[in-house]
C-alpha cells in the first residue's frame, strides 16, 4: 500500500529541508501538525494562517451521529492551561462530509479526520465511510476522550484498544493513528496494544482530567464536573508519555501537550516524538504554527542537524551514578527534588 504523501510545492522541497516525517504509512512535509478541537475545520483560521505550511491539519473531532456537546460552563482558564469539557459538540459524519470535507480537500495541506464511536462497530463504520471519500490523509482514533460517558473505554483496556485498532486497519486503507490518553496506570502498554493491531502512530497525549471549583458557590466551575487538562500545565505529563513509549515501544509517535514554541517542538522531537500537534496555544496565539515552522530550521541548525528525522529520540539519558568529576550545569539551579 503507497504512502500517503502531500507536498507543497515541488516534489522535493521538503526532502531538500530536511522537515519531512515519516508516520508509518503516512508521510507529511513537516512535522508541525493542528490539534482536534483548537483548529476549528480549518476554513475559520484561512485569513489568519498560511494553511499551506501546515505538515497537517486535524479538524475537530466527528461522530456518527450530531452532537449537542455538555451543559455550559464548557471551558475555564485556569494555572497553567485550561479545562474543557465540550463534550463533541459536532454535526455528526454525514454533515462534516458535505459540509467541511470539500474545503479540507481542496487544501495542498494533508488532512487528518479526528473520530470518536461509542462503540467499536461505529468506528468502523465510520472508517469504512470515510475511506470512501477523497482528500483524506489519515485518520485518529480519538479513544481518550474524559468529556463524554464511555470516552476513555477503548484507551484504558489493552484489550479493548488493540480490537479497535485492528478492527479499523482491516476496515479502511487509510493511515490510523491511535490517540492515547494519559489518564492510565502504564501508557506504553496502550501504546503496545495499538502498535501491535497495526496502527501508523500513537498520538501522545490528550488531556488530563481535572476540576475547577467555585469555593464561594460551593459549586464546579464547568457544568459536567469534569474536565480535560490541557496547555504548559501538562507538557511535563507528555514528554514523559512520550520518553515511555519511545524506550519500549517501536511506533511513530506524535507529541501533544502544552508546546507552545520551538524550544517546546524541539524537547518533544529529541523525546521521541516524530511529529507534534499543537492545540491550547492556537487559541491564544493564532500564529503560533507559523512562528515554529519559522524557527524550525534555525532550531535544527542550532545543533548541527539536517532533518528532523535525524534527531528524533535522541535524548541522551544520564548515567545513574556519574563520575566525580561530574560538574553539575550551572545555568540551571541544583536541588533535592
Amino acid at each position: 500500500m503507497p504512502d500517503r504523501l502531500f507536498q507543497v510545492g515541488s516534489p522535493s522541497t521538503h526532502e531538500e529541508n530536511g522537515l519531512s516525517v515519516q508516520l508509518g504509512r503516512l508521510r507529511l512535509p513537516n512535522p508541525v501538525v493542528t490539534a482536534s478541537g483548537t483548529f476549528g475545520y480549518a476554513r475559520e483560521m484561512a485569513g489568519i494562517v498560511d494553511l499551506s505550511r501546515l505538515g497537517g491539519i486535524i479538524p475537530k473531532t466527528i461522530t456518527a451521529a450530531s452532537r449537542a456537546g455538555n451543559t455550559p460552563w464548557r471551558t475555564v482558564e485556569t494555572t497553567g492551561g485550561m479545562l474543557n469539557s465540550i463534550g463533541l459538540d459536532n454535526d455528526g459524519i454525514d454533515a462534516f462530509i458535505t459540509g467541511h470535507l470539500p474545503y479540507l480537500a481542496s487544501l495542498v495541506t494533508p488532512t487528518i479526520v479526528s473520530i470518536a464511536g461509542r462503540s467499536q462497530e461505529e468506528f468502523v463504520s465510520m472508517a469504512q465511510q470515510l475511506s470512501q471519500c477523497e482528500g483524506i490523509a489519515a485518520l485518529e482514533l480519538n479513544i481518550s476522550c474524559p468529556n463524554v460517558s464511555g470516552g476513555v473505554d477503548f484507551g484504558t483496556d489493552p484489550d479493548m484498544c488493540a480490537r479497535l485498532v485492528r478492527s479499523a486497519v482491516e476496515s479502511s486503507d487509510l493511515p490510523i493513528l491511535a490517540k492515547l490518553t494519559p489518564n492510565v496506570t502504564d501508557i506504553a502498554c496502550m501504546a503496545q496494544a495499538a502498535a501491535d493491531s497495526g496502527a501508523d502512530a500513537v498520538s501522545l497525549i490528550n488531556t488530563c482530567l481535572g476540576v475547577a471549583i467555585d469555593w464561594k458557590r460551593k459549586r464546579p466551575v464547568l457544568g459536567n464536573m469534569f474536565g480535560g487538562l490541557s496547555g504548559p500545565a501538562i507538557k511535563p505529563i507528555a514528554l514523559a508519555a512520550v520518553c515511555k513509549v519511545k524506550a519500549k515501544v517501536d511506533v511513530p509517535i506524535i507529541g501533544i501537550g502544552g508546546i507552545a514554541n520551538i524550544d517546546d517542538v524541539m524537547e518533544f522531537l529529541v523525546a521521541g516524538a516524530s511529529a507534534v500537534q499543537i492545540g491550547t496555544a492556537n487559541f491564544y496565539n493564532p500564529q503560533v504554527c507559523m512562528q515554529i515552522l519559522d524557527g524550525l530550521p534555525k532550531a535544527l541548525r542550532s545543533i548541527d542537524a539536517d532533518s528532523v528525522r535525524e534527531i528524533v529520540g535522541s535524548l541522551q539519558h544520564r548515567s545513574p551514578n556519574p563520575p566525580s568529576s561530574a560538574v553539575a550545569p550551572t545555568s540551571q539551579p541544583t536541588s533535592e527534588a
